[in-house]
């Protein structure tokens, strides 16, 4: 898996993965739970993760839809 995008907004990556979801594209959320660890801050990044063959094609699409995948 390849990881598309890093970001602490809950929201970009719940958009991100809804998009690529439609378009037949598997997602991966890490980092998920680390909320435990930080004391529910938000300050650590989750990751939204893609298999090595669609990430060609899940850049173009958040590309797209203007949303920045690092």
């Amino acid at each position: 898996m390849k990881e598309l995008i890093r970001t602490t907004d809950p929201v970009k990556l719940a958009i991100a993965a809804a998009l690529l979801e439609g378009e037949g594209i598997a997602t991966f959320q890490m980092d998920v739970h680390m909320s435990v660890l930080e004391g529910s801050l938000g300050i650590l990044p989750r990751r939204l993760m893609v298999q090595d063959r669609d990430l060609f094609m899940a850049r173009a699409i958040l590309a797209d839809n203007e949303i920045e995948a690092d």
